[in-house]
Order: structure tokens, then C-alpha cells, then sequence
């Protein structure tokens, strides 16, 4: 027998290229490496409210918490979720995106019902109807009045960048409130730093995979994020100092 037809010769011709094998020889694209660093950190930041609906739900009442963000999440989602399908994308070149998206959807949706379930404020529902009706009929166009790729990647994109622009700069109101009262009890440390981390990655994604509609709004988001973390630096000993004055105020009640 034939040292080329041995057993273990077989075996060794059959052991499929590590990664950086593949990625040296092409046969494993740049984007693929993004995508397994990517998916985890892009979720955080969707993940992140459940600490804020949490104490909503301990309080009862969503205080002076704005549910304008998360609507405008909620559309983002949606639409990148829309975009990534291989309806508007060729294939399934952008499965990150409709995985990562379409779990934001579910988190959204989910947070928007606990907020108007203890809000006081009724017009949210009429939002979240908007919202939703605006989704469709860019869904029903790109889909009915489109017929190619590239056409629906415009179209979807675009308000997909316009959307994403107006996510990321609704945290200013969040920023204004801190400078006021001068405390980050409404602006999370781990959702600025999340959205930093996921907006950078976003960024590697959009240019590996040659996709600008990815990339582009990520670029307001990114800046964003270091301001708000500027801000937290900045602010954080007024939190600080509060939770110690509470914890002096209940140890004198005991």
C-alpha cells in the first residue's frame, strides 16, 4: 500500500484549514471574523434596558424615562431586519444583521408594551402604530414596486441610515437631563459604553463587506458614544455621592 493511500494520509487530506489558513488562502472572508466578534457586543446594547424595565416594573411607573428612544430603535430594527433578508440583499450576505436586528425587535417590542403598560401617557400607542404602518409600506415598496437588488439596498438603506441617525442622537435628551440635574442615573454607563463598542463594529462590518448603508449611520452613533461617556466621567461622582447620602439617610432611620 501506498504511503498517498494510507489511512492516516487520507485523514490529514481531509482535516478541513484552521481559520487563519483560510483566511490566508481567501476561503474564509475578513467579514466572516467581524461578524463572530460582532454579534455578541451589537446585542448588548438592545439587551442593556432590561435593568431600566426591570425597576420600571419594581416602581410601577416609568418616571421620567422617555419611550421616544426605544421607538426609534424598535423601526431600526425592523428595517435592518427587513434589509438584511435576502429579499433586499443578495443572499444571505448580511445574517448578522437579520440576527441581530430581529432580536432587537422582539427586546423592543417587549420593552414599548412594559412602558405603555405603566405609563401614564397615551399617545404612545399611536406612535408605536405609526411606527410600525411607516415599516410597512417601505416593506410593500421595496418589495411590490422594486425589482432589483441593488434598487431595494437604496431604498431600504437609506431609511435605514435616516433611522439609525435619529436612534443614536435621541440620547441627547438623555445627556441634557444629566448636565441639569447633574447626575447619570437616567444614562447607564454599560448602554454608552455597549453602543461605543457596537458602533465601531458596525463600522468594521459595513467597510469589510462593502456595505455603506451599515457603516455610514455608525458614524454618528460612534462619536455619540464617547461623548456620552465623556459626560458619565464628568458626572458620575454626583451619582456617587448621591447613593452615599441615601445609604447615610437609611442607616440613620434604622
Amino acid at each position: 500500500m501506498s504511503v498517498e493511500k494510507s489511512p492516516i494520509c487520507r485523514c490529514i487530506k481531509n482535516v478541513d484549514p484552521s481559520p487563519i489558513q483560510q483566511f490566508a488562502t481567501g476561503m474564509r472572508p475578513p467579514s466572516v471574523y467581524v461578524n463572530d466578534a460582532e454579534c455578541p457586543e451589537s446585542a448588548s446594547p438592545i439587551c442593556q434596558p432590561i435593568l431600566t424595565f426591570k425597576r420600571v416594573i419594581q416602581k410601577r411607573s416609568t418616571g421620567e424615562y422617555s419611550c421616544i428612544p426605544y421607538l426609534l430603535a424598535l423601526f431600526n430594527c425592523l428595517n435592518y431586519t427587513w434589509y438584511g433578508l435576502p429579499i433586499v440583499s443578495y443572499g444571505w450576505e448580511n445574517i448578522s444583521v437579520v440576527t441581530v436586528n430581529g432580536a432587537g425587535v422582539l427586546l423592543e417590542f417587549s420593552f414599548i408594551i412594559i412602558y405603555i403598560w405603566f405609563s401614564s401617557i397615551r399617545n404612545i400607542l399611536m406612535l408605536l402604530l405609526t411606527i410600525i404602518t411607516v415599516f410597512l409600506i417601505t416593506a410593500f415598496v421595496s418589495k411590490f414596486k422594486m425589482h432589483d437588488h441593488e434598487t431595494r439596498r437604496k431604498f431600504v438603506g437609506s431609511i435605514g441610515t435616516a433611522a439609525s441617525i435619529a436612534m443614536y442622537a435621541s440620547p441627547l435628551a438623555a445627556l441634557k437631563q444629566v448636565i441639569a440635574t447633574k447626575s447619570v442615573e437616567f444614562m447607564p454607563f454599560h448602554l454608552s459604553f455597549f453602543t461605543l463598542l457596537a458602533t465601531s463594529l458596525w463600522i468594521a462590518y459595513g467597510f469589510v463587506s462593502h456595505d455603506y448603508f451599515i457603516a455610514a449611520p455608525n458614524f454618528v452613533g460612534f462619536p455619540l458614544g464617547i461623548i456620552q461617556l465623556v459626560v458619565y466621567g464628568i458626572y458620575r461622582r454626583g451619582k456617587v455621592a448621591k447613593d452615599d447620602e441615601e445609604a447615610n439617610t437609611s442607616g440613620v432611620s434604622k
